[in-house]
């Protein structure tokens, strides 16, 4: 972020025992006027993960002369604010912790490091530091760890590895200060490395994260000039192998100009973001061969920063963030500056990025008294009427797009449903329908942040099948459970490993193996809201075959007992099944470029036949809506939806009609992409699906 005030195996049952594991619990005949109600579904079988310890954070800044007023501990500690970052986005690449200075940036009193501590801990919550790489070295680091963990016992377990050093310059902008004579992404590999050991032989069960960029924004895919990949490529193989965490930052929305049209996308970007991260982690299994914690360190709407929307998009990015995978969502930042005033649909907006207010004026009009939480506070602050450290997130889906949900399997059995209304002028009825989950008959507890609201309204009434959404409102639901025998407990988290004709899915046990508390484990596959039984079990490994080559397969691990009754999911892997790999025809396909919101991709096809081939016809889908095929070289490129396909063409004087038997063909194109762009896993030559190199 730029500165602020100067960022045997049991057999394979087939596809038709699908359906949901449990019956659903569907709301009764809708009343008389509500016919047209969004249509809400929760899976409590569908896992996403369990919330992490740290799940809701902040940036601090030393910039920020109110850093560490004690009103501040008090609402990070009412939000359950978890994780506090210091010393503030690319001052992370300034400052130097022993002497606490900055030079060329502002360093407001107060706001050293112990007195940070003494907040985090009036909070109950732990630091995220990040070490300098700009202007610091690894001895540097090692000094600042053996201080906090050894000299003062502080247990600063999240350590980061600089901050966007992608805008050292080396790409062209310059935002991050890296005093390296070496800017590029493999320099900053090999250096992280030196952190990462000096800092762990001071204290081995700290945590290091490196930096990545997150897709679809500049300067992801970037190659520059004597790169061979761009940042995130060069990155990744070489430090996966040591790394605890990457951390990436996601700004959506451009803050000229502010219209309420510019707020709408805003609000409409969350699905983007988990396709983004998506693609991150893909990356990151493939290049780094491991699967890897991700952390989103920044995150904040960069239109609308003070309005009501801005609480909408805070609460619907951190659910969205924590459910795809990121481990905690830390809001960028606490207090900052009016930037700029302007007016978005009657409220005052001072385009101020914190959470708080700094009580600052321009063109004479103030921000409300210091430490007034805006909107975006209140956004996350609801989540914790729902889901705290310990609960699993759960799978749960909107038939309206204006609509966003959310749902919470919380530790104690309850289930929380998180509801959110980007509509500024529509109230919506909801209907309701769980599966794997029996409401009881009392009135659930409702708590719900609407536009102009200060304060968070709680409320318990109605039933857990219907509700009405006010206009522009964040609404959080928490259902109790029927009463009845404790279930079997989770089985542990799984693993997909390929295997000559298929994957095979390995967990570890629920408690214990097959036995008066667990009578088989089942496998489900996660499609959208509902599951699809892939297999049953006795052991804890189960072998899928006849799978889509080159789907992506989402799936959980549930243990059902001797009296039927199915535990919590484990916590969800997700694998792509793997193309044949004796086929006929073999695809590379290669991103050789990128700029942000377009890409350069080469597709080279191969023939493995025994004969030429002619007249051959190429075709793939991309995976997300978001990818499209601008112009294409070497082939007639033609492209419908998300279905892409490419015909021979003349390409430098030569025909590429026939591909020689032994021989390949290469072709490319020019891509546009608004927001992630993965590549495609499946092709098809003459409609025979080729392997996937």
């Amino acid at each position: 972020m730029r500165r602020a005030l100067a960022v045997p195996l049991a057999a394979f049952l087939a596809a038709s025992l699908l359906a949901a594991a449990d019956p659903a619990q569907s709301p009764p005949p809708a009343p008389p006027g509500q016919a047209g109600a969004v249509e809400i579904t929760v899976n409590a079988n569908a896992g996403l993960g369990t919330l992490h310890e740290a799940a809701y954070g902040a940036n601090a800044a030393i910039w920020d002369p109110h850093m560490n007023d004690p009103e501040v501990a008090r609402l990070y500690k009412r939000a359950h604010i978890a994780a506090v970052r210091y010393p503030g986005g690319s001052y992370g690449d300034l400052y130097h912790w022993e002497t606490h200075t900055a030079p060329g940036g502002t360093v407001a009193p107060g706001t050293g490091f112990d007195q940070f501590m003494g907040t985090v801990r009036a909070a109950g919550a732990q630091a995220v530091v990040i070490a300098n790489y700009g202007t610091g070295t690894p001895e540097e680091a090692a000094g600042w760890v053996r201080y906090a963990n050894k000299t003062k016992k502080y247990g600063v377990k999240y350590w980061e590895v600089g901050n966007e050093l992608y805008g050292n310059g080396h790409y062209g902008a310059t935002w991050e200060t890296d005093d390296h004579p070496d800017k590029s992404p493999a320099a900053y590999a090999r250096t992280t490395l030196e952190f990462v050991r000096a800092m762990k032989a001071v204290d081995p069960t700290i945590k290091v994260g490196a930096v990545l960029t997150i897709p679809g924004s500049w300067p992801d895919g970037v190659v520059a000039a004597g790169d061979s990949a761009g940042w995130n490529h060069t990155v990744i193989p070489v430090v996966a192998p040591e790394i605890d965490f990457f951390t990436v930052h996601w700004y959506p929305g451009t803050s000229i100009p502010d219209t309420t049209g510019d707020v709408a996308k805003l609000l409409a970007s969350p699905p983007g973001l988990a396709e983004m991260l998506a693609q991150v982690r893909a990356d990151v299994a493939a290049l780094g061969g491991r699967d890897v914690p991700l952390a989103l360190t920044e995150v904040a709407s960069n239109i609308g920063r003070n309005v009501h929307a801005a609480g909408l998009f805070a609460a619907d990015a951190y659910l969205t963030a924590l459910e795809n995978g990121v481990f905690t969502v830390d809001w960028f930042d606490t207090h900052n500056a009016v930037e700029r005033i302007s007016t978005i649909d009657g409220e005052t907006d001072f385009q101020d990025i914190g959470f708080l207010s700094l009580g600052q004026c321009a063109d004479g009009v103030c921000e409300p008294p210091v430490n007034t939480p805006f909107p975006s506070y209140h956004g996350i602050e609801i989540l914790g009427t729902a889901a705290r450290p310990g609960d699993d997130l759960v799978r749960a889906a909107s038939d309206r797009a204006k609509v966003a949900v959310h749902a919470v399997r919380q530790a104690g059995g309850d289930l929380a449903v998180v509801m959110i209304n980007k509509d500024p002028a529509t109230a919506y009825p909801v209907r309701l329908r769980y599966t794997g989950f029996t409401p009881s008959g009392r009135a659930p507890v409702t708590y719900t942040f609407t536009r102009g609201a200060a304060t968070i309204v709680r409320a318990e009434q109605g039933d857990a099948y219907t509700r009405t959404l006010p206009p522009y409102s964040i609404t959080t639901m928490t259902v109790r459970a029927a009463k009845g025998p404790k279930p079997a407990p989770a089985p542990g988290t799984p693993t997909a490993d390929g295997v000559p004709g298929g994957v095979t899915v390995s967990w570890p046990p629920a408690g214990r193996t097959v036995d008066r508390y667990v009578d088989r484990y089942e496998v489900y596959r996660q499609t959208g809201a509902d599951t699809v039984l892939l297999g049953t079990t006795r052991g804890t490994s189960l072998t899928l075959r006849g799978l889509e080559p080159g789907a992506s397969y989402t799936v959980n691990v549930l243990a059902r007992d001797r009296a039927g009754r199915l535990s919590r999911p484990s916590a969800p892997v997700t694998f792509t099944a793997p193309t044949p790999p004796d086929s006929t025809c073999a695809v590379r396909y290669r991103v050789t470029q990128g700029w942000g919101r377009g890409f350069i991709a080469e597709v080279t096809v191969t023939n493995r036949g025994a004969a030429d081939l002619t007249d051959w016809a190429l075709t793939f889908r991309f995976p997300v809506a978001g990818e499209r095929v601008s112009s294409g070289s070497g082939g007639t490129w033609t492209s419908e939806g998300q279905d892409v396909r490419v015909v021979p063409g003349e390409q430098a004087g030569e025909t590429t009609r026939t591909i020689p038997a032994g021989g390949s063909v290469t072709v490319g194109f020019v891509g546009a992409n608004e927001g992630a762009y993965p590549s495609p896993t499946v092709f098809r030559l003459n409609g025979t699906v080729c392997s996937t190199l």
